[in-house]
């Protein structure tokens, strides 16, 4: 499968936390630049709401040769199993999902890219979407494996595992 077909993907890590020690670090979205290799920091939209299905947040992203922000609403809040958001209202939807494992746990980090992404890319880059889709496709693929291993290294870290 070429990179233009994949529309998902997800990969896993065992962390030796507590489910619910995890799920506090990756839902605050405050702290993503801590381990996102693209996203370099977030904030609530509204802090009321922090946290909970239907929050909104904006994230700020950096690569080399160019700089964005996107906005992002919260899709699944479940403390301990999973927390999710989707990009844009329906372009990507990222999501972690935990679930017990030993004596911690396994975290599994998903990437879809939506229909609502694809029909976006294809109106604004034109005939150059393909190159554009394969472009974040691959940002994708390969940051999740460096996120994942910097949340490990986060959770599991002495100080961090008291904190959370």
């Amino acid at each position: 499968m070429t990179q233009t077909e994949i529309r998902h993907h997800q990969e896993s890590i065992a962390i030796q936390a507590s489910a619910e020690a995890v799920y506090d670090l990756v839902s605050d979205i405050t702290r993503t630049g801590e381990w996102s290799p693209v996203c370099t920091r977030c904030w609530w939209d509204d802090d009321a709401a922090a946290g909970r299905v239907g929050a909104w947040f904006t994230g700020h992203n950096e690569l080399p040769d160019r700089t964005w922000e996107t906005r992002s609403q919260v899709v699944a809040a479940e403390r301990g199993r999973e927390f999710a958001w989707v990009v844009g209202g329906d372009r990507v939807r990222w999501g972690y999902a935990l679930a017990p494992a030993g004596t911690g746990i396994t975290l599994t980090e998903s990437w879809d890219f939506l229909p609502g992404g694809i029909a976006m890319f294809e109106e604004k880059f034109g005939d150059d979407a393909p190159a554009q889709i394969i472009d974040r496709t691959g940002q994708a693929l390969d940051g999740i494996p460096q996120t994942l291993a910097a949340i490990k290294r986060i959770a599991e870290s002495s100080r961090e595992g008291d904190r959370l």
